[in-house]
C-alpha cells in the first residue's frame, strides 16, 4: 500500500501535505545546515530561537493577531487547557476583585458538544475547590429532539449569561458531534458576540475564551481581537500532535502565585500562562518537531494565498460532501446528525439507516483507501474529517464513493 492509495479522514491526528513531510524529513537529518537533526538540536540554540520567533510571527501574520495579544506555545493539548483556563482566569479574577465572596465568582460555559461539556466538567471540579461556580449558559442537548444529543447551536434567545462572569468559554467546532458555530455573524448558528454581557462600569473587560482546536487556520476567526484567549492543538490543521498554540491577551498573563494567596486555586507552574510568556515559551524543552513542522505548514499556506485561500477551499470541500450526504438522506440511506446551519466544515457526521448498512459503508470505504471514517466511540456513526491537508481531489473521490454507495443500495432496495 502506497501513501497515494490512502485518504486519511481521521479526526486527528490528521494527514499533512506530502511536500511538508518531505521537507520535515530533511530537517530530521540536518536542520538548516547545522549538521544536526531538529530533534537533536538544543532548544536553547540560536537556530531554535529563530524557529520559535518565525513560528510566532507566521501565526501573527496569517491570523492578523493584534499586538494586544501574546502568542505562546505549550504542551498538553486541548484537554490540558480545560484546566489551565480555569486556573489562569480565576487567578486574574481574584487579583482584580479580591473582596468578592466565593459564590460570587462564576465561570460561564456554552455547551454545544462533547468537548465543551468536558471543559465545563473540569471547570466545575477546579472551581469548587475555592467555592466558585460554573454556569452553563446554554446546553445544546436541551434543544435536541431526544434531549440527549448535540444537534446544533441553540437559539440565542435561550442563552443565559451571568451578570458579571469571571470569563465566558465556548468551543468553536465540536469534532465528536460535528457541530460548529457559523462564521457568518448574521446566521442564527453564529456565536452571539454582540449579546455578551457588558463589564460593570470601570471594570476590566469580561474575558472571552475560545477553543479553536479543530478549526484553527481553516478559516478566519470572527472577532479575534475580542477574545481574551484562543487556543488550539496543532494536530488537526497545522502540524503533528504535541504542540498547543495560545493567543493570549496580555492582561491574562497574571501572577498566579499572588492570586493563590488571595484564595484562588493554586496553579501548577507549568499551567501558568505567565510561565511561558516570561520565558518566550521555553520554560523547558518544547515540542520541537511539532513546532518545526507547524512552521513549515504555515509557510506552505502563506505562500499559497493564506487564510483566504484556505477558507475558499474548505468551504468548497464541505459543500460537496454535504450535497452527497443530503442525497443519501433523500434516498433514505443516510441520516444527518446536525442542523444545517450548525454543520461543521471540518467533521461531517451522519448515521446510516441500519447497523448492517453502516458496517457495509465502512468496509467499502476501507477497500477504497479511506481511513478513519468511523464515528467517535461515544456516538458511533460515520465521521469524515476534512482538515486543511485533505485536498479537493481527495474530497471528489470521497463524494464519488458516497454517490456510488447510494445508487447501488437504492437499486437493491427497489
Amino acid at each position: 500500500m502506497q501513501r497515494t492509495d490512502i485518504i486519511n479522514l481521521a479526526a486527528g491526528p490528521s494527514q499533512l501535505p506530502v511536500q511538508i513531510l518531505e521537507q520535515a524529513a530533511l530537517g530530521l537529518l540536518n536542520y538548516e545546515g547545522t549538521g544536526i537533526g531538529i530533534t537533536e538540536l538544543s532548544h536553547r540554540s540560536p537556530e531554535f530561537k529563530a524557529l520559535t520567533d518565525s513560528l510566532e510571527n507566521s501565526i501573527r501574520t496569517i491570523l492578523d493577531v493584534p499586538e494586544t495579544h501574546s502568542i505562546i506555545f505549550v504542551q498538553g493539548g486541548g484537554c490540558g487547557q480545560f484546566s489551565a483556563v480555569v486556573y489562569n482566569l480565576l487567578a486574574r479574577h481574584y487579583l482584580l476583585y479580591p473582596d468578592l465572596k466565593p459564590e460570587e465568582r462564576v465561570a460561564d460555559y456554552v455547551v454545544t458538544g462533547s468537548w465543551s461539556k468536558k471543559a465545563a466538567e473540569e471547570a466545575r471540579l477546579i472551581a469548587s475547590s475555592c467555592g466558585a461556580r460554573v454556569n452553563v449558559v446554554a446546553d445544546a442537548r436541551e434543544h435536541s429532539q431526544s434531549g440527549k444529543s448535540f444537534e446544533g447551536v441553540p437559539s440565542h434567545d435561550t442563552w443565559k449569561f451571568s451578570a458579571a462572569p469571571a470569563y465566558i468559554y465556548y468551543c468553536e467546532n465540536e469534532t465528536v458531534d460535528g457541530v460548529q458555530f457559523s462564521d457568518d455573524l448574521q446566521s442564527p448558528a453564529s456565536f452571539p458576540f454582540s449579546s455578551l454581557p457588558a463589564s460593570p462600569e470601570g471594570a476590566a473587560p469580561i474575558p472571552l475564551v475560545g477553543d479553536h482546536s479543530s478549526s484553527f487556520l481553516s478559516r478566519p476567526i470572527p472577532n479575534l481581537a475580542q477574545h481574551a484567549l484562543i487556543y488550539a492543538g496543532a494536530q488537526k490543521n497545522l502540524g503533528p500532535a504535541g504542540l498547543t498554540v495560545l493567543i493570549v491577551r496580555k492582561d491574562l498573563l497574571v501572577d498566579t502565585v499572588a492570586a493563590s494567596k488571595l484564595g484562588a486555586p493554586v496553579t501548577p507552574t507549568m499551567l501558568s500562562y505567565k510561565t511561558y510568556a516570561d520565558t518566550s515559551s521555553l520554560p523547558n524543552t518544547p515540542p520541537m518537531f511539532s513546532m518545526y513542522v507547524s512552521l513549515l505548514a504555515l509557510k506552505f499556506y502563506l505562500e499559497r494565498g493564506g487564510l483566504a485561500t484556505l477558507r475558499q477551499r474548505n468551504e468548497a470541500k464541505q459543500r460537496k460532501v454535504y450535497e452527497a450526504l443530503d442525497e443519501g438522506v433523500a434516498a433514505g440511506l443516510f441520516h444527518g446528525k446536525v442542523q444545517a446551519a450548525s454543520r461543521s466544515w471540518m467533521n461531517v457526521t451522519f448515521i446510516l439507516s441500519s447497523p448492517e448498512l453502516e458496517k457495509e459503508f465502512i468496509t467499502v470505504a476501507q477497500e477504497k483507501g479511506l481511513r478513519g471514517v468511523k464515528g467517535h466511540r461515544s456516538v458511533g456513526g460515520i465521521r469524515l474529517s476534512l482538515y486543511n491537508a485533505v485536498s479537493e481531489d481527495q474530497v471528489d473521490i470521497v463524494v464519488a464513493l458516497m454517490r456510488q454507495f447510494i445508487q447501488e443500495r437504492s437499486t437493491k432496495a427497489s
